[in-house]
């Protein structure tokens, strides 16, 4: 740990020279994982819709090493996809490393009955279907190439019943389960498949909308005291990454402080 408390990055020195994929890559979880790939020297492309957030992470990662690049497709669009699919293979001959983070959607917490139409589509077209069309995308390419690692990003709120909006929490129930479907259906290939489930993750974003009493107050909710960082599931994503998980597919990592235990 560093002195600040967070993860220091670790090195996978097999990791040197791979090629990664990351969605959601424009900010917060997934902007941090593509710089810890990165820090092992990983090639990374991070997909995500805003140009200017894009650009900074880039700019982030190019200041660690050279070769890293940005796409915009909407998860949601196959054809944006396979296009991003076909642009990378044309730069990078070959893809090692799919992490699918993008999620989001227009939803509120709330009784069944108060949910609308759009609430519950909005949920499960932005977190359930986003992931279901990355894989069918990229994946390909790893069968082809005879290997490789997916991570999909579920939530506490796919786990258990929880407080969060009800087609969120269904949404990501549904992307662990297409991660252990994924990773049974692609492990003769050699290609590894896994999913990281956080729980209260303190992101800018987060922090903007969340006080420091109520933040304190989440924090208690768990038994590490604190909330998690970006840092925390990057360490996760990276290990799940690398050949010390070489032995490990259709697993859900709950990295959740003790939150929600199994």
């Amino acid at each position: 740990m560093s002195s600040a408390g967070m993860p220091s990055i670790p090195t996978y020195p097999e990791l040197a020279g791979k090629t990664a994929f990351v969605t959601g890559g424009s900010g917060g979880i997934g902007a941090e994982t593509a710089r810890w790939l990165a820090r092992n020297g990983v090639r990374v492309t991070v997909a995500g819709r805003d140009q200017a957030r894009l650009d900074a992470v880039v700019q982030s990662l190019n200041a660690i090493s050279d070769g890293h690049a940005a796409a915009r497709p909407d998860c949601t669009n196959l054809a944006e996809l396979e296009a991003a699919h076909g642009e990378l293979m044309r730069r990078e001959g070959r893809l090692d490393i799919l992490v699918a983070f993008a999620g989001g959607g227009v939803s509120r917490p709330g009784p069944l009955e108060d949910v609308t139409e759009t609430e519950w589509r909005s949920s499960l077209d932005n977190n359930l279907t986003a992931t279901f069309l990355t894989l069918k995308a990229f994946v390909a390419s790893l069968k082809r190439d005879g290997g490789g690692a997916v991570i999909t990003m579920a939530s506490t709120a796919g786990r258990a019943p929880s407080q969060a909006p009800l087609g969120y929490g269904v949404a990501k129930a549904g992307v662990i389960m297409l991660t252990r479907q994924a990773a049974q259906d692609l492990g003769p290939f050699g290609v590894r498949v896994n999913c990281i489930a956080p729980s209260a993750i303190l992101t800018d974003r987060t922090a903007a909308h969340m006080s420091a009493a109520v933040q304190e107050q989440v924090a208690l909710t768990h038994p590490i005291r604190r909330l998690g960082s970006p840092a925390d599931v990057a360490a996760a994503a990276l290990f799940l990454a690398s050949d010390s998980a070489g032995w490990i597919t259709g697993a859900t990592l709950d990295v959740a402080g003790g939150r929600l235990m199994h």
